[in-house]
């Protein structure tokens, strides 16, 4: 089976690649515009993002949005975690974490399918805790600095196979490929 999925980020579309692999789901890239809207959750910003390129392509599509929440910020910065790594980065986040003791956070994902029978949100979330220093290369985003729990390293310091294993980007497309395997028929139904 292929799906589309829409995003410019070559990263996500490498997760969700070898996240998918396993259920025999090929992932293509697609053109069709993310438009994101501000809204306080990401099963809201995905479902939007996805009903836009569904119509743009006609075809089923799946567009993933995620959000690092800090425990001791109040959940910040949440849905707007993207504006907040393109302004500030985790250098900004860990200058704002100084001093602080409670390192606590989690990732969490939306994956939103958009297809002829709606639209379907697969959410999951990751626990772990904030670094006091950037560690490893590998990743994008906040990888650098968030730790799972489970383990002493960053997403940044594993392989994607490895952060795929602990991920909420990789806990949400399982999600949406155990639906998809009992459901693919209402991909293109319904």
């Amino acid at each position: 089976m292929k799906l589309l999925f829409a995003t410019s980020n070559k990263h996500k579309l490498l997760e969700a690649r070898e996240a998918l692999k396993p259920y025999g789901i090929e992932v293509e890239p697609c053109t069709a515009p993310k438009l994101e809207v501000q809204a306080e959750s990401l099963e809201t910003v995905a479902a939007y993002a996805a009903q836009v390129a569904y119509l743009v392509t006609g075809k089923p599509v799946v567009v993933e949005d995620a959000g690092l929440f800090i425990e001791a910020l109040n959940g910040f910065p949440g849905p707007y975690s993207s504006y907040v790594y393109k302004t500030i980065g985790f250098k900004g986040i860990l200058k704002i974490m100084e001093g602080v003791e409670d390192r606590r956070a989690y990732f969490e994902s939306a994956v939103a399918l958009a297809y002829r029978g709606g639209v379907r949100v697969f959410t999951h979330r990751v626990h772990g805790r904030i670094a006091r220093e950037p560690r490893g290369s590998g990743g994008f985003g906040f990888d650098p600095i968030f730790i799972p729990s489970g383990s002493t390293r960053t997403f940044a310091e594993m392989s994607i196979e490895e952060k795929n294993r602990y991920s909420h980007r990789a806990g949400a497309l399982r999600k949406l490929a155990e639906w998809l395997l009992r459901e693919a028929s209402s991909l293109y139904t319904g």
